[in-house]
């Protein structure tokens, strides 16, 4: 059985990583063994990312804050807001766009990530190597 706290075991460590208007709280990782990651992620009011998971599925349900998420493909933009849920199940090119305050999402990976990703130039995470 895992069993963590995001403020004891998670927040100010190895697990938790930041880069330009995100912050990912990586809960579950691929060395945990259960096929895919979770993270909690934080996304700042006003941020703006350009986001292509060209090597994995997500979902992500957003339990507070606002925002919203345009489908590049189709030029459709949705709202964001706590009880929406999202999963990007074609590799979608994206923008997720933060509102008024910040959003608090939680996300799930296939195939899970090792915790030490960070974006590319286009947006996406690299497959790792096994560790």
């Amino acid at each position: 059985m895992i069993v963590r706290d995001v403020n004891k075991d998670i927040i100010g460590t190895e697990r938790e990583v930041s880069g330009p208007g995100w912050t990912s709280r990586r809960l579950l990782l691929k060395k945990d063994g259960m096929g895919f990651s979770f993270h909690e992620t934080i996304i700042p009011a006003g941020a703006e990312l350009h986001l292509w998971y060209k090597n994995h599925l997500e979902a992500v349900y957003c339990v507070a804050g606002n925002g919203t998420i345009e489908d590049l493909a189709t030029g459709e933009v949705h709202d964001i807001k706590d009880g929406v849920i999202y999963a990007l199940n074609e590799h979608d090119r994206h923008i997720l766009r933060g509102g008024t305050e910040d959003m608090r999402l939680i996300c799930s990976f296939n195939p899970p990530v090792t915790g030490r990703e960070t974006h590319d130039e286009d947006g996406s995470y690299n497959l790792p190597d096994d560790e």
